[in-house]
């Protein structure tokens, strides 16, 4: 009873500060000047305008972060304190982030609206596309009532939703992909105003590592910014050297608390792929040393079990690093540190338990 307790307590720890993680990785992105860094890489109607133009001039009032409820007209809505709505099947579900924002467009100034989301899970057992999608649809019908109504369509605002990726597969690392609606002729060749179609993009951002050399200043940004290798004194330095991005005491603070959280948040997982990859290898151990034992003499079975054990220990480290994305030299080095083995030890080991990365 009392290790249920223990149990329970530590899975509730390890929820709670992964979830004060990514509420502070959503402040965080929600800076009107993380923003501007995104839509000038993201939004073609800000490729001409200049990072500080979009913070200053377009992005209008104070991004919403989790306040606006993405399907709010499925059941009905209980308002809590935070402004997040309630449902019984899907417990509250709002946007990231939601902001509205300016735009130049042929002379003259339109108006967006604005969804980003931070994902961590790139298979969360759909699509993702198929969710970005699912927004920008909602982006638009919730207009009704709002930005229009009584079928003057012609007043209804194009929608963007950015997926920032975070830990996407090797093949989209350092990508931006758009998905929109285009126009095409099957017979004849009839033209329409591109205005009156053009009405949702999905963004997927994937990013890679800090340090990588993009062609995107907002991969770049987001690179530094969201690794969970580089210190807060590193993260506030390239900020303001590489990106100049004015550090003020707030965003200092904010980029502090999102690396300790995520070095705690990492250091949950690497504990508890570490104990389970002891717990493996000493189940396989002891069977397989009686196994032996029975076989060829209880001595002989006793060191068998010892090194298959040893040998299962090692490979369940392997592996929850495999999960952590660690390089094969964080992995050999980490191996050496906590069995106590020489540098050439913990490469063999690590070639024995799979090889090079995959």
């Amino acid at each position: 009873m009392d290790t249920e307790s223990t149990l329970a307590k530590e899975l509730y720890s390890i929820e709670e500060q992964q979830a004060r993680y990514d509420a502070v990785c959503k402040r965080l992105l929600s800076e009107k000047i993380i923003l501007a860094w995104i839509m000038k890489s993201c939004l073609e109607e800000y490729r001409d305008c200049s990072v500080n133009e979009i913070a200053e001039q377009y992005i209008e009032g104070t991004p919403q972060v989790g306040e606006e409820p993405v399907a709010q007209d499925e059941v009905p809505r209980i308002h809590g304190m935070g402004g997040e709505d309630a449902t019984l099947r899907e417990g509250t579900v709002a946007y990231d982030i939601r902001f509205t924002a300016a735009a130049p467009v042929s002379g003259e100034l339109i108006r967006l609206i604005v969804n980003v989301e931070a994902q961590n899970d790139f298979y969360p057992g759909y699509p993702l596309i198929k969710r970005a999608l699912y927004y920008c649809s909602r982006l638009i019908s919730a207009q009704y009532g709002t930005e229009f109504t009584e079928g003057h369509y012609e007043r209804i605002k194009k929608v963007y939703s950015i997926w920032i990726c975070m830990n996407p597969p090797k093949n989209r690392k350092n990508t931006i992909t758009r998905y929109r609606i285009a126009e095409e002729s099957l017979i004849g060749s009839a033209k329409e105003q591109k205005s009156h179609y053009d009405l949702l993009s999905a963004v997927m951002l994937c990013l890679g590592e800090a340090g990588d050399d993009t062609e995107s200043g907002a991969l770049d940004l987001l690179n530094v910014l969201l690794s969970d290798k580089t210190g807060p004194e590193q993260k506030c330095r390239a900020l303001e050297e590489d990106f100049q991005i004015s550090m003020t005491q707030h965003l200092d603070r904010e980029v502090s608390l999102m690396c300790n959280l995520s070095k705690g948040v990492a250091d949950h997982a690497w504990q508890k792929g570490l104990e389970e990859g002891r717990q493996e290898g000493r189940a396989a151990g002891l069977e397989e040393g009686r196994q032996e034992g029975r076989a060829a003499g209880l001595e002989e079975g006793r060191e068998e079990g010892r090194e298959e054990g040893f040998a299962e220990a090692i490979l369940g480290v392997v592996r929850m690093c495999r999960k952590l994305n660690m390089s094969d030299e964080e992995i050999a080095r980490q191996l050496a540190e906590e069995f106590s083995l020489a540098p050439e030890e913990a490469l063999a080991y690590l070639a024995k338990s799979g090889g090079k990365n995959q």
